[in-house]
């Protein structure tokens, strides 16, 4: 049975607040659909009831029902399309706190007044739109229990959901949400156009969930709110389809061939989805949309099955590295850029990773010390499983860097490419999370060994050098053994400075370390030596002037162009205009 005053209600002049523009193309084709509908109907009432006059005006009341609701079914449609900007997902979501505040009812006699007077004040504070958009909302729910009421709900789901779908589709669309894309299309993409999509997504995803299908869920829940059937079965055929598509991406994806490159854009869509599951569950939260959650749910699943065996591949490759060449000037590996990038990146994704390991604990094959990767000062983020996993993932590629060093031919330069490359996994360590995941006490404990590796390549690469010199070089030694000292020094010296001035150091503070060092140990002796016996003026009856090529300070101007690798070799004598005698 239809409410009581319902005749009144659809006669009366529109609510103020509503829009009324004039109807568009598509509005007038609906609605004379609707009225042909609605003719045939009253004709098959009449023919049914006979021509008889009394008949007819005795089911008067039955014939302006019918009337009335073919009024509804236009003013329902008219205040969905009239109202879209305002009934779009973006602006229902964003004042979803104001809508507990709509009335039951802004079109009843016995209310509107009341809704007007006691939402003046309340409504001073609200934006026009949100006003106009609360006002429709208010509109549309009224409508809504009128038809359900007098047995109509039927043909008025029909309209909201014709209407509402083909908003939220256009939606998912300028949104990059594609559908119909099977695994199969993802598995045959090339890399780089796939990586493309996931970005799309990416940049989708949020937007989809928190304004899209949220939005679209409060409306559902308002217009229909006197039937929960009808708001499950109105939300579900609007927004299941495209929900559907847009999370099972995000498996397609985890299913593909599992290569490192694309171990970040996976963690970027576990993250993603995992962020928004508060939001996807309430949402989704009709038995008829279990699916989308079972979807998503899917999706975390297979990412994470990824990202465990893209992280098991990546450190069987790091073993597995074959590549016998040696760097040049025993410089940074290739090995360890990419390494340390790799993991360093990683540790950005801690948290993530420490989600998706939480039921899978990591044994390493062998102890890893504790002083590898303890730190007093930090003890609850080294201790977690993701810290230790990435020190062992960098133990492993230490390991591999020590094979490759034992390539060089020269033990000095391999010690030299062990500093370097130290010195480079502690820079990355300190410029990300690393220095936090594996602690302080890590980053000063392989500090330290950098300054071992630099003392061994000091040691040997410049040992004759240093022999050359005399134990004491102040005591007084014979002519012969001077000149055999200053004959030895220059033998040793260039011989050490043409091998090496195509050396590198790529790090500036371990290069100006391992000069200030070298000067430390060679220089003072050289100089004492120098001042004894290399002073030609006061020493010329030992005639050894022709032996003396470098002052002390010549020494320094030598190592200044030391470990830039910008020589492929070296001649001393042609420096000699530095200072050094040459005759």
């Amino acid at each position: 049975m239809p409410r009581k005053g319902m005749r009144s209600i659809f006669f009366k002049s529109p609510s103020p607040t509503r829009l009324t523009p004039p109807p568009s193309p598509l509005h007038h084709t609906f609605s004379q659909s609707l009225m042909e509908e609605n003719i045939e109907v009253a004709d098959f009432i009449i023919t049914k009831w006979g021509t008889d006059v009394a008949s007819l005006f005795s089911d008067r009341e039955k014939l302006d029902n019918i009337w009335a609701m073919k009024r509804l079914e236009k003013e329902f449609y008219q205040i969905l399309k009239s109202n879209r900007a305002y009934l779009d997902p973006e602006s229902v979501s964003a004042h979803s706190s104001s809508i507990p505040s709509i009335s039951k009812s802004s079109f009843s006699d016995f209310e509107e007044e009341d809704f007007e007077n006691e939402s003046t004040d309340e409504n001073d504070s609200i934006p026009e739109v949100e006003r106009v958009s609360l006002a429709a909302m208010a509109d549309l729910r009224v409508i809504a229990e009128a038809m359900i009421s007098a047995g109509y709900a039927k043909e008025c789901i029909k309209i909201y959901k014709i209407v509402r779908k083909s908003i939220v589709d256009e939606a998912l669309y300028h949104l990059g949400v594609e559908r119909g894309l099977t695994f199969q299309q993802v598995q045959k993409m090339e890399w780089e156009v796939l990586e493309v999509k996931i970005k799309t997504w990416l940049s989708a995803v949020k937007m989809a969930v928190k304004t899209l299908f949220y939005g679209e869920r409060i409306l559902c829940d308002q217009v229909f709110s006197i039937s929960a059937l009808l708001r499950e079965s109105c939300f579900t055929e609007i927004s299941k389809e495209g929900a559907l598509a847009l999370f099972g991406f995000p498996e397609n994806v985890a299913k593909c061939k599992k290569t490192p490159e694309k171990m970040f854009r996976v963690l970027d869509l576990y993250e993603a989805v995992s962020d928004l599951w508060t939001d996807i569950e309430p949402i989704f939260s009709f038995e008829s949309t279990s699916s989308v959650r079972s979807t998503a749910v899917n999706s975390l699943i297979k990412l994470g099955d990824a990202v465990r065996t893209m992280l098991t591949d990546f450190e069987t490759a790091i073993q597995k590295d074959s590549s016998k060449t040696t760097v040049p000037g025993g410089g940074v590996h290739p090995l360890t850029r990419y390494v340390m990038n790799y993991i360093s990146f990683l540790s950005d994704y801690s948290g993530i990773l420490s989600d998706i390991f939480a039921d899978w604990p990591f044994r390493i094959p062998s102890a890893l010390p504790e002083s590898y990767f303890s730190s007093p000062d930090n003890e609850e983020s080294i201790s977690s499983p993701i810290s230790v996993r990435l020190a062992w993932l960098v133990l492993v590629m230490l390991c591999k860097l020590d094979s490759k060093a034992a390539m060089y031919k020269d033990a000095a330069l391999s010690y030299l490419f062990l500093a370097n490359n130290l010195q480079y996994v502690i820079g990355k360590a300190r410029q990300s999370n690393l220095n936090f995941l594996l602690g302080d006490d890590w980053v000063i404990k392989h500090e330290k060994k950098v300054k071992q590796y630099a003392s061994n390549y000091e040691r040997i690469g410049w040992s004759k050098v240093l022999a050359s010199l005399p134990e004491n070089p102040t005591a007084e030694i014979s002519m012969d053994h001077v000149n055999d000292h200053f004959r030895r020094f220059n033998s040793s010296f260039e011989e050490a400075y043409m091998k090496q001035c195509s050396w590198i150091v790529p790090d500036p503070k371990l290069r100006d370390y391992i000069k200030i060092s070298m000067a430390r140990r060679i220089v003072p002796i050289y100089k004492e030596f120098y001042e004894i016996y290399g002073e030609v003026e006061t020493k010329k009856e030992l005639r050894v002037e022709s032996l003396v090529r470098y002052t002390p300070d010549d020494l320094g101007n030598y190592w200044s162009d030391l470990f830039y690798g910008s020589r492929s070799s070296g001649s001393v004598s042609s420096s000699s205009s530095r200072g050094g005698r040459s005759h």
